[in-house]
Order: C-alpha cells, then structure tokens, then sequence
C-alpha cells in the first residue's frame, strides 16, 4: 500500500441536465490527468438531488456510464460519483467507482433520504461495497448513509484477515448548507471511530429547489483532524494521505481489537 492522491471535485451541479454536468465536470477534472489516484464527483452529479429526475435516469449501457469511465481512462486514475440509473429492479441512486484499465463496480445507496421522500421513488441498495485500488480498500457511500454508523463500521478481522475492512471511506453528498454541522461532525466521528481516512464530497451552490449548499468537502485523517477542507463555492482539491501514517496508527491505538462483533440485516 503506497499513498494515495486524492482529488475533491466540488461543483455547482446544473438542474436537471445530464449533458450540461457531463460536459461541466469533464471540464473541472481535465486538468488532473496524471495528478490524482482517486477523483470524487458529488452525489447525482448529473442531474442534482431531485426526485423528478427519475424521469431522466438512464441504462448501465447509456451515455453517462460510457462518460465517467472514458474520464478514469484519460485521467489514468478512478473516477467516483453518483447517479440516478434505471435497473429491471428499480432506479437507483447507484454510486460508479471506474478505474482506467476499464473496470466498474458499483454501490446503491441502501439509506434513502426519507425526509424529501426520496424512498418513495427510489429502490435502496442493500449490500455493501469495498473497492480494492492501488494497495488501499475503499468503501464508498453515498450522502444519507453518513448518519448511519453501524452499515458503515469497520469491522475487523471479517472481510480481510487479521485486518480492517477499509482503509479510506467515501461519502458523495448534495447535504444542504442548514445541516452543515452535522455534516462536519459525523466525518469526523466515522474517521475516528472507523481507523480510517475519510474523504468526502458534497455539492456546492443552488439547486432548482432553491436549497443552498456550502461545499465543506474534506479528507479526514485517523484522528478527526482535517488533510484538506473546501470553502464554499465551486473548488477542486488534491492531497495525499499516507500509508505509513495510518498503518502506524493503527498499530499505536489498536481499538479494532475491542470492537463488538454484530451482524447487520
């Protein structure tokens, strides 16, 4: 496991308008091609987080799906962002994570976000993702599931042995600007308690709701403290986090080691 450059892709996501976002982000993110290991696009990156663009979701095989895995082969790093995709199961909020030599994996949001009656629409995901990329294990979530501690615990000695899940979790997020503490706090709790860094995007702007977005995307080390943080408004931000760092916290502050063992339904 070596470093891992992480690149945080805040953008004022257009309403409803696939190409527009397409042509938007491919913008933002062009310049990193051979900079960045991981690029992280916000939730519904798309379209923004509206109900009414179920009408809009495409296919595995349509034009988004093509795009951001085009955007890992020109970038020569993963590419990571949500949208809304139509399955014979239902339409998901459905997370891409492709990487340049071609692959796909994909995770759907299992927290549906009740409080826009987003679950009267959508179809929640039920099963987990880790994601294994360039030495580091990756589990990537998507917005609402951020309130939800125990899908999103690191559990020791299960998927891996001896060992952690995850090394790095990820969030993508349209959290409005009125809820920007709790945002702040539970990356920090899910980094800490999880031994893990966490990096997370959120949207920056209005939507065609008219609710406001600050941004606040951020890496989050082991220790709750921020790598790098976004002001609001339209940013791109790169860092590094460190292997050794984190492996040798983990061997300081063994707490996985005293973790309760439970299975979740």
């Amino acid at each position: 496991m070596q470093d891992l450059r992480i690149s945080l892709i805040q953008g004022e996501t257009r309403w409803h308008d696939p190409a527009g976002n397409r042509d938007y982000y491919g913008d933002l993110i062009a310049p990193l091609a051979g900079q960045t290991d991981l690029v992280i696009l916000p939730e519904t990156f798309t379209s923004g987080f509206s109900n009414d663009a179920i009408d809009q979701a495409e296919g595995m095989e349509g034009e988004t799906v093509a795009w951001i895995q085009t955007q890992a082969e020109l970038l020569g790093a993963a590419v990571t962002g949500s949208v809304q995709l139509r399955t014979p199961a239902g339409v998901f909020n459905r997370l891409l994570f492709a990487t340049p030599d071609g692959g796909l994996q994909h995770y759907d949001k299992r927290h549906l976000f009740r409080y826009a009656n987003e679950h009267m629409r959508y179809a929640a995901g039920n099963e987990r993702l880790t994601v294994e990329w360039r030495g580091w294990r990756i589990n990537p979530l998507v917005c609402y599931d951020l309130r939800f501690p125990v899908f999103a615990r690191n559990r020791y000695d299960v998927e891996r042995p001896g060992q952690l899940d995850f090394d790095l979790q990820l969030f993508v997020a349209n959290w409005p600007a009125a809820r920007a503490y709790p945002w702040k706090t539970l990356l920090r709790a899910r980094a800490i308690e999880n031994l893990c860094y966490v990096a997370a995007v959120n949207r920056a702007g209005t939507d065609g709701n008219g609710l406001a977005y600050s941004g606040d995307s951020a890496v989050i080390d082991f220790l709750g403290q921020p790598v790098v943080e976004l002001p609001a408004g339209e940013g791109v931000a790169t860092t590094t986090v460190s292997a050794e760092g984190l492996a040798a916290h983990r061997e300081r502050f063994p707490a996985m080691l005293d973790a309760d063992r439970f299975e979740l339904r």
